[in-house]
């Protein structure tokens, strides 16, 4: 059996359970234990903070952590990365006061700087050759300028609403994170067939992403033409219609790319366009 240690809570709490359901595994939603087993897969969740994660998964306490990036480099435990998940992506960023004129990362040399990574901050201000007061706090980063305890702060930003609450503007983006799939480096043989079925099932779900299944009638003259222009179709599937004259049409494609080329098809002739969701895609 794995052993996944999971966020208990936050946002990226959520998108992992959410994987793990869209993956076919059942587990309990309810935290008031902290080791909950699924009830069809043989994988148990280990609920944690956020920055016990990777050092759990380095000792073995867990075999696997979906962590964000940003506490992978920041404890820089001996874990390796098995997959990017795409999700809970966010940054961590340099922020200080609205009303400070700010010319370059040299404003921040001597000056107090209020975080919770502390060392990801020290390797960045060594390469830009600036010394400064890191004050280490956890939680409420953002308001330290405005009690007077930094002049500035390094955390993590998704949105930008936490700083404009606080009267903070991003200066300088350090580094992009978003959550990872870490492993222990000494699983051993059976875990590693029970990651090889889950990484299976990770990639069905992710491959399925922003993918929409496309069916739609075309003239049977217009078929070469209607299938030039959609992106990515290695070999729509292509069938005759009862009418004669006309054929059916199914491919797969990206979302984001439908709406550029709706216009094209229905100058080619095609008709009765049905866009359907994709929940699994096994390449």
């Amino acid at each position: 059996m794995l052993r996944i240690a999971v966020q208990s809570k936050g946002r990226l709490y959520e998108e992992t359970m959410e994987l793990l359901s869209e993956a076919g595994i059942k587990v309990s939603s309810s935290k008031r234990t902290l080791l909950v087993k699924a009830s069809n897969f043989p994988v148990e969740i280990l609920y944690l903070r956020d920055d016990d994660i990777p050092q759990s998964v380095a000792n073995g306490v867990a075999d696997l952590g979906i962590v964000g990036e940003n506490e992978y480099v920041e404890r820089n435990e001996d874990a390796c990365i098995i997959r990017r998940l795409g999700f809970s992506k966010c940054r961590l960023s340099l922020a200080i006061p609205k009303a400070i004129e700010y010319k370059g990362i040299e404003w921040f040399d001597g000056k107090k700087i209020a975080t919770s990574y502390p060392n990801i901050l020290k390797k960045f201000l060594a390469d830009s050759g600036v010394e400064t007061d890191i004050h280490v706090i956890t939680g409420s980063v953002e308001i330290a300028p405005g009690i007077g305890l930094a002049d500035g702060i390094f955390d993590i930003v998704s949105s930008g609403s936490t700083l404009v609450s606080n009267n903070l503007r991003e200066v300088e983006v350090v580094m992009q994170s978003e959550a990872l799939l870490i492993g222990n480096n000494e699983l051993s043989a059976e875990k590693k067939e029970i990651l090889d079925e889950l990484l299976f099932r990770i990639e069905a779900v992710k491959s399925a992403e922003d993918k929409k299944y496309v069916l739609m009638n075309v003239p049977t003259c217009k078929v070469n033409d209607v299938v030039s222009v959609l992106p990515g179709a290695k070999s729509p599937t292509v069938m005759p219609l009862a009418q004669e004259g006309w054929s059916s049409v199914h491919t797969v494609i990206d979302e984001k790319c439908f709406w550029e080329i709706i216009s094209k098809l229905k100058e080619l002739g095609a008709q009765g366009i049905l866009v359907l969701p994709i929940e699994k895609m096994i390449l």
